[in-house]
């Protein structure tokens, strides 16, 4: 009895700080801006067309197996716990000090990018810096950097410029994020005050000229990574609660965006939840909208419970990921999942496996994902649907991750196929048997099929619309 009550009560607590910190993801904007430059619109059809990307974590963190950065600011101390034998200051100083003994001698950004192409994923976005002002990028604005620490004398020091190159050479849209909060800097989080808060934590107006260093110094580290990494597609801005227009704490955007499309063309910019004509597309975290929406998204979400690396972590399995990716596909959207290498430098096995079974999947139904776009009736009684761009091939995608035998059949309503058509099975390119029945199509699955996860998607030629 003891036992069971020690289970429950630890249930519990996972489940309330699982809530917790759902409470803090980014959620999205209620508005969308097109972009208007010619390059950028190329840019973001292309991006459009990738559906399926990675975002990697690795920082500080990574070094104590935490959450990222956020047990370090007071204000999210409910859900995020921390060594209650220490003072808060201390606690800081304690994190801070990782620096000392992040020495990734095993770091292997080639691993990453082959395990990102293997799963399917068509772009990858590397975190060059999380809300705790630690550097993974050789900057000249801080000596809070993996290029200043243990890590140093390693040729591979620099580890932004080896992570890009390695995702490049895997023909990998490249994605930099870049937190906008820097909460290790002095002009953001001032060492005259406490830090209780997310938000700069003094008066703007009472100090301007401290908010100008800090503007001064955002501006001095993107261009930084504009100009010295090679050809960047995406930029990611994290940490909506600066340049909030409703807010002073906001940064010289057109200043920023004019500086980094002129260095990199047509990039994309993700002003993340910040409405207006730097979020280039939209970023609802660890969830997936309710139905579609008629612009550009991304579903960030992770493939574990924490974005980072931590020990014993509980991971999504294969088919749970690609029954996500069928259902954000259907509604229009990209889903960048997220993974976590270790202290070391190297994603763990478990991770790699599970992409690799995704990639399996994708190799052969991968058609009915890339380069879609939706349709109207995007679903049926379990069944997503999505669309070739020649408006008239269509697909069905099922899967049922709670179980590991196919049904007999399905069945879903509209999307009729056209009479006398063929619907093929993507697994194993074959034609299934289907008829109209009540009113509805159903499609008999093929029996015996070898596929590593319990997921199917069939083609056919839709009935033309009167």
């Amino acid at each position: 009895m003891k036992s069971y009550k020690l289970l429950l009560a630890f249930t519990l607590f996972l489940a309330f700080a699982f809530n917790m910190k759902a409470q803090y993801v980014h959620e999205r904007s209620d508005q969308y801006t097109p972009p208007e430059d010619s390059l950028v619109i190329q840019k973001l059809h292309h991006w459009q067309d990738q559906k399926f990307g990675m975002l990697i974590h690795w920082g500080l963190y990574s070094v104590a197996g935490i959450v990222e950065s956020w047990s370090i600011c007071s204000e999210e101390a409910d859900w995020i716990p921390r060594d209650s034998t220490m003072a808060y200051e201390d606690y800081k100083k304690w994190y801070w000090g990782l620096k000392d003994s992040f020495n990734p001698t095993r770091f292997d950004p080639e691993q990453w990018a082959q395990a990102a192409k293997s799963a399917g994923m068509r772009y990858a976005i590397f975190t060059t810096k999380h809300h705790d002002g630690f550097n993974m990028f050789n900057t000249a604005f801080s000596d809070f950097s993996i290029a200043k620490g243990p890590f140093q004398t390693d040729p591979r020091a620099d580890v932004a410029k080896y992570v890009f190159e390695a995702f490049r050479n895997n023909d990998l849209m490249v994605g930099a994020y870049f937190s906008k909060p820097d909460w290790h800097s002095e002009y953001y989080w001032w060492p005259r005050y406490a830090t209780p808060r997310r938000t700069q934590n003094y008066n703007i107006d009472k100090n301007p000229w401290r908010w100008n260093q800090f503007k001064e110094f955002t501006y001095n580290q993107i261009g930084e990574l504009m100009h010295n990494y090679g050809p960047i597609d995406i930029l990611w801005l994290d940490g909506g609660w600066v340049n909030n227009p409703g807010t002073k704490s906001v940064l010289d955007m057109d200043r920023i965006s004019q500086m980094a499309r002129q260095a990199q063309p047509g990039i994309l910019f993700v002003d993340r939840t910040i409405h207006g004509k730097y979020e280039n597309y939209q970023t609802p975290e660890q969830q997936i909208p309710d139905k579609q929406l008629p612009y550009p998204w991304e579903t960030c979400m992770t493939l574990g419970v924490d974005w980072g690396y931590t020990p014993h972590a509980v991971f999504k399995s294969p088919v749970t990921v690609i029954a996500k990716l069928m259902e954000i596909v259907a509604k229009g959207g990209s889903l960048l999942l997220g993974v976590g290498p270790t202290p070391e430098g190297i994603l763990q096995d478990e991770i790699v496996s599970r992409l690799q079974t995704i990639g399996g999947w994708m190799k052969k139904n991968g058609t009915a994902i890339y380069n879609t776009v939706t349709t109207p009736q995007y679903y049926s009684e379990g069944i997503w649907f999505t669309m070739n761009k020649d408006g008239k091939t269509m697909y069905a995608l099922y899967s049922n991750p709670e179980t590991e035998k196919f049904p007999d059949y399905i069945e879903w309503e509209n999307n009729i196929p056209a009479k006398r058509s063929a619907i093929y099975c993507l697994q194993n390119g074959k034609k299934v048997k289907w008829e109209i029945k009540n009113n509805r199509v159903r499609v008999y699955l093929p029996q015996n099929l070898k596929t590593e996860v319990n997921a199917l998607a069939f083609s056919f030629t839709r009935q033309a619309i009167q």
